[in-house]
């Protein structure tokens, strides 16, 4: 007996996930008995979802049984609650059970407690932007699953190139390895150069506009940026990432701290050489202009979100945010 519970609302790194067990847990010339994928979101499917999963393997391999968008980590009504606690301790050891969901799990449900006691939960959501020491892991990890070797540099520049986009980094990840062939070279930087679709690079360009105090520049990369379609909340996320590293760097510059390590660790930032040019770069920079930058990204996140019109929003926030570094 086998259970996962997996959760995020990265669709695309979960369905990887998804897949991966699916491929080493039922045979593929017995997955028409042996596998079934059922909608979670009515009472009738969960029922349907355990009666399945009691069910003996037919033939070679394993039994799947995957329940998909289910609910019953957010609210669990006491008779499916019951239907849980019975069934799910004695599934036959041939089962494997899959849990799926967008939705974080509530801790406080008795439902939440059980899955977390009887199986395993994993989480697929976003990483954050600006945790390049976390990018830059899950591209190491990308890459020993896909079969790829990168250098050091070529792994942070991808982590750099891609950010949070879990679909572009398998799509750009099978690219290097069909560059690389049978070499057992790992693949350089400039490959990385080269091959890889760097789309947050206009949005580190428009930050460092800001920065400047270049309006004008600003104001052309961003309708750049939404020419080529570029979600304005993907934009919001790399000028986030950009500043808050900038004003946890200024703080401890402020502060007095000088060890580069430490500077690292506290503002999240996976390679302490980079500490030093951070350092040069904020030099100039006000703190107070720092701190007020933030508010006015969380503004313009949340306009977006409240389905404000992107490209007037944008741009009358990059221009605010312009003045302050005037």
């Amino acid at each position: 007996m086998a259970i996962y519970f997996f959760w995020g609302e990265d669709d695309f790194a979960l369905g990887q996930a998804v897949a991966a067990l699916r491929d080493r847990t039922v045979d593929p010339d017995w997955a028409s008995f042996n596998y079934d994928k059922l909608s979670g979101d009515q009472a009738e499917g969960v029922v349907q979802t355990l009666n399945l999963a009691m069910t003996p393997v037919f033939g070679a391999g394993r039994r799947l049984v995957w329940l998909a968008d289910t609910t019953l980590a957010q609210r669990c009504p006491d008779d499916l609650l019951g239907e849980l606690e019975r069934t799910l301790p004695v599934l036959p050891e041939t089962t494997v059970l899959l849990l799926t969901s967008t939705s974080k799990m509530d801790g406080r449900l008795k439902s939440t407690k059980l899955l977390q006691k009887v199986g395993e939960i994993r989480e697929f959501s976003p990483i954050s932007p600006w945790k390049t020491d976390l990018l830059i892991q899950n591209v190491r990890q990308v890459a020993q699953v896909v079969g790829v070797k990168l250098t050091p540099g070529a792994i942070e520049l991808l982590a750099e190139a891609v950010g949070n986009n879990s679909r572009q980094l398998y799509s750009e990840m099978e690219k290097l390895r069909l560059y690389g062939g049978a070499s057992q070279e790992p693949v350089s930087e400039a490959a990385v150069v080269n091959l890889v679709t760097a789309h947050t690079q206009n949005s580190l360009q428009l930050a460092i506009a800001i920065r400047q105090g270049d309006t004008a520049k600003a104001l052309t990369l961003v309708a750049d940026l939404f020419s080529r379609n570029e979600p304005g909340l993907r934009i919001v996320a790399t000028l986030v990432g950009q500043f808050r590293t900038r004003l946890w760097i200024k703080l401890l510059m402020e502060s007095g701290e000088r060890d580069e390590r430490e500077i690292a660790r506290l503002a999240e930032i996976g390679n302490p050489k980079q500490v030093y040019f951070l350092q040069k770069e904020v030099k100039p920079l006000r703190l107070a202009s720092l701190q007020k930058t933030m508010p006015i990204l969380m503004e313009l996140e949340f306009g977006l979100k409240l389905g404000a019109d992107p490209l007037e929003l944008m741009q009358m926030k990059v221009m605010e945010l312009c003045q302050l570094y005037v």
